[in-house]
């Protein structure tokens, strides 16, 4: 083999080598944040706010050890997975705050790109409906309405962000599910409510023949 052929194969071998290095050190984090990340999200569905938030430290943890173990290496740090983990940390973090009615953490105070927190609030929609129909069988009216209003709120934020796939990370897509999801939450929520009246009009009906 001439020698400038055996440098420049060194030199590729190294860089491939720093790439497979990084991505074999990044992609178990990411991995780690997820599933951080989707277990305090089921802790917040059981009530367990102090486990959400402790597993929320461990997936913010694991997000930044993926972020810099892929740091020196574009290709591993934006080919999608490292990102993936921020927006499901996202999602864990805007879910707790709007569950606890506190205020909504910004993409800068957790650290995350403006894309993966957008799309993070959209999934957070998904779960604040979860949270809701718990509230609805344990006849907190009121209580959903608020949390309606809340995914409301981020809908409306969210179709207000127009730009190509590309740059806010697919979240069109994103928006157009929890639009959805909302509407059958209304839907629910509606009916539940048309019962209540109609349940307290006949209770109101039946003292009042009693009298």
């Amino acid at each position: 083999m001439p020698a400038d052929l055996s440098r420049l194969r060194d030199d590729i071998d190294a860089r491939l080598a720093a790439k497979h290095a990084a991505r074999e050190a990044a992609l178990p984090e990411a991995r780690k944040a997820i599933r951080f990340a989707a277990n305090a999200i089921r802790a917040v569905h059981r009530g367990e706010r102090d486990d959400a938030q402790a597993l929320l430290a461990q997936s913010e943890a694991a997000l930044r050890a993926a972020e810099a173990a892929s740091a020196d290496q574009p290709a591993v740090r934006w080919s999608g997975a490292v990102d993936d983990a921020a927006k499901e940390y996202a999602e864990g973090r805007i879910t707790l705050a709007l569950v606890n009615e506190e205020p909504l953490p910004t993409p800068d105070e957790l650290g995350v790109q403006d894309s993966a927190w957008l799309n993070g609030a959209a999934e957070a929609v998904g779960e604040l409906r979860r949270h809701l129909l718990d509230e609805l069988r344990a006849g907190r009216l009121e209580r959903c309405e608020g949390l309606l209003g809340s995914m409301d709120a981020i809908h409306a934020m969210l179709v207000t962000i127009d730009y190509p796939d590309g740059i806010t990370g697919g979240l069109r897509r994103s928006t157009d599910v929890a639009r959805s999801i909302i509407e059958r939450t209304r839907g629910d929520l509606t009916t539940a409510l048309v019962q209540a009246r109609l349940r307290e009009a006949l209770e109101d009906h039946a003292r009042n023949l009693r009298q």
